[in-house]
């Protein structure tokens, strides 16, 4: 079973390793692979049976924000509802069940997020947690309601809002959606194992990062731009922004209709795989 809306990865510098292509690629799920147009040549040697489109515009030195707005605007001229958008340093697809992670061989995960997402009115953006913040160990629940979402991000294409700043883009969109009393999904029953930022060369690592060696000003930005329910603290030996989403705990999912009929396993089975 694959997705039924279109999956987006945006990428830069990485045309020979875009791990979240060759993982989708293995996957037999379908994706857009969206680079700057003087890449192009590059990507396409390397992912030769993927579609890969350009953007319009290179090298504007402002971070993800201007591509991720564009596939925005490509995903809402396709008439979806919703549209997947995918960094490009996702190394896996998982499962989580009974408190083991398994790898899983196709995009059955990206329909079940999906269907249930449709299920409510009211929710614009989702996500799978990353695989390192579900330990084995630890009881967590199905999804975590209201809180921010990462890389891995299901968006409805309707809403007004778009990415915007240069840090924190990802969390900066979560809390302007529940500040509009809208709900997110987090998803633990199924992950990404995303690799740490700036544990890879490309992407933003040359054009950002490397150039803010201040991580105040990654965590002030977003204080900034929500200074009512984000704080700056000190931990593990830097500064972070902390963000408190108690504020949106009112914020209640609403059903679109009946669909409760039952455990729906969607034919996933467990097996053993060289």
């Amino acid at each position: 079973m694959n997705p039924k809306y279109p999956i987006f990865i945006i990428s830069k510098g990485r045309s020979k390793r875009c791990l979240t292509a060759r993982e989708l690629l293995l996957m037999n799920v379908d994706f857009t692979l969206v680079v700057e147009p003087q890449e192009y040549d590059e990507y396409r040697s390397n992912y030769p049976n993927s579609k890969i489109i350009t953007t319009p515009f290179s090298e504007l030195g402002e971070g993800s924000i201007p591509v991720r707005n564009y596939v925005w605007e490509l995903a809402a001229n396709l008439g979806v509802k919703r549209y997947w958008i995918l960094d490009d340093n996702i190394e896996g697809f998982h499962r989580l069940n009974r408190n083991e992670k398994y790898k899983v061989a196709d995009g059955t995960i990206f329909r079940c997020c999906e269907d249930f997402i449709d299920r409510y009115e009211n929710i614009p953006m989702a996500g799978m947690n990353y695989y390192s913040f579900c330990k084995k160990t630890d009881a967590v629940p199905a999804f975590y309601l209201n809180t921010r979402i990462y890389s891995c991000i299901l968006i409805e294409t309707k809403m007004p809002h778009r990415w915007r700043g240069r840090f924190n883009e990802d969390t900066d969109l979560s809390i302007r959606f529940l500040k509009d009393g809208y709900c997110t999904i987090l998803f633990n029953a199924f992950l990404c194992g995303k690799v740490t930022t700036m544990r890879m060369s490309g992407g933003n690592t040359q054009d950002l990062y490397e150039k803010t060696n201040n991580r105040l000003e990654f965590a002030q930005s977003l204080a900034d731009q929500h200074p009512d329910c984000v704080k700056i603290v000190w931990k593990f030996n830097r500064w972070h922004h902390q963000v408190d989403y108690s504020k949106f705990k009112r914020n209640a999912l609403i059903r679109n209709c009946d669909t409760d009929k039952g455990i729906n396993e969607y034919n996933m089975i467990l097996t053993n795989t060289k």
